[in-house]
């Protein structure tokens, strides 16, 4: 049994219902969960589909520690497998995004964003979109050739493409396994447009290839900061950059001449809504030039998770932000129909949205018009060579 394996039978999602001082007939009362250092999620929540559903109580013994001895979970190694993708680009209609194709080197992300609305999708390979999502990253090692397969057909329709949607293409695997710039040397070989949307400051390792693209229209680029507060940062996405390092990387992309917006994604009501102003005013001052805002979403198991992670980190608080989450999701902890999903519905809602205007306009943010890349400039290149007579058998797989 692997670390990750044992977490998932330990530590079961919290349940206040289940807290003895809600009711003397529950003899092993469940613990609230405990953070693990360096994670996001603070359990391993079976995932959706998962057939065998388990139950846990704890009868004092897993929580217990013996004088002298560390409290703290054992370390969560992250384990990085390769996977040959059958295909790269992802397509979707969706009326409230502002991209219709995506590019996503990596499934899994080590960031460990506790409000990932992609996390869920772990489920997919049979693994929890808790601590399993954060920890066990797959690897399209292959998504350059393919992309650069894609870009070849004749039928290709070049439209821009959004780099990192689903999960970070910058993560800390990317450092060495260098997918997402191998990716980016394709795009840029056939002059194809593309935005990337990034929390790591590896971003800056581009710019020998963003910056030609950005002169001839074809790249821009957005830094994701939920706050400016360290202390909540490190346990809201543990692995991904500071605050403050992401403000240096927009100054850094911004003085280099690409393109750089910031999004602030999500907005956590009482936790990271209370900096909305401030993340604008010092992102402004970094040669951001644009702004978006998306509301906390909690789609499938994205909703106990942050409800655990609440429970672990801001006890105090926890009800209040449920509370107001409700207020604007139409007394649900989700809604996903189109409308509403991104940015809520009601008075706080309003308010938010009232509030984000207010400080764009006073910045001189989204003052012009962004969103366009020019796709004229596309080269179509020949595919490379079919393989050799022995080997073309294999091709059909």
């Amino acid at each position: 049994m692997n670390d990750a394996d044992s977490d998932r039978l330990s530590r079961p999602s919290y349940d206040p219902s289940c807290d003895s001082s809600s009711g003397p007939d529950r003899e092993f009362p469940v613990a609230p969960p405990a953070p693990r250092k360096g994670r996001g999620a603070v359990t391993n929540l079976q995932g959706r589909y998962e057939v065998d559903q388990r139950e846990t109580v704890d009868d004092g013994w897993a929580t217990y520690t013996s004088p002298g001895e560390d409290s703290e979970s054992p370390a969560l190694r992250t384990q990085v497998f390769d996977e040959r993708a059958k295909s790269i680009l992802t397509h979707n209609v969706s009326p409230d995004i502002p991209f219709s194709v995506s590019l996503n080197p990596y499934r899994g992300c080590e960031h460990g964003c506790i409000y990932c609305f992609a996390r869920p999708t772990h489920s997919y390979l049979g693994l929890s979109p808790g601590l399993d999502f954060e920890s066990r990253i797959y690897a399209k090692v292959n998504a350059p050739e393919l992309l650069a397969r894609e870009l070849s057909k004749k039928n290709y329709v070049p439209e821009p493409i959004a780099l990192g949607v689903n999960t970070d293409a910058w993560q800390p695997v990317e450092r060495d396994l260098r997918i997402t710039r191998r990716v980016i040397e394709v795009l840029r070989e056939r002059h194809h447009p593309f935005a990337a949307i990034t929390k790591s400051s590896l971003i800056e390792r581009e710019l020998d290839l963003l910056v030609p693209m950005a002169e001839r229209g074809q790249v821009m680029a957005a830094i994701t900061i939920t706050t400016l507060d360290a202390d909540i940062a490190r346990t809201l996405e543990p692995r991904a950059a500071t605050p403050s390092r992401r403000l240096r990387t927009i100054r850094t992309l911004a003085d280099a001449g690409v393109p750089v917006g910031v999004s602030i994604a999500p907005i956590i009501p009482f936790v990271t809504e209370p900096d909305m102003e401030r993340v604008l005013e010092a992102c402004a001052q970094a040669g951001a030039t644009s702004a978006s805002y998306i509301v906390l979403r909690l789609p499938w198991e994205v909703a106990p998770l942050f409800k655990d992670w609440l429970a672990a980190h801001f006890p105090d608080r926890a009800d209040r932000v449920m509370s107001r989450v409700r207020d604007m999701r139409g007394g649900k902890d989700y809604d996903a129909s189109f409308a509403r999903r991104m940015k809520g519905e009601g008075l706080w809602a309003d308010l938010l949205k009232q509030r984000f205007a207010k400080a764009t306009r006073r910045l001189g943010l989204n003052a012009r018009h962004h969103g366009i890349l020019d796709m004229s400039q596309f080269r179509r290149v020949e595919p490379a060579p079919r393989p050799a007579a022995d080997d073309a058998q294999l091709d059909l797989f």
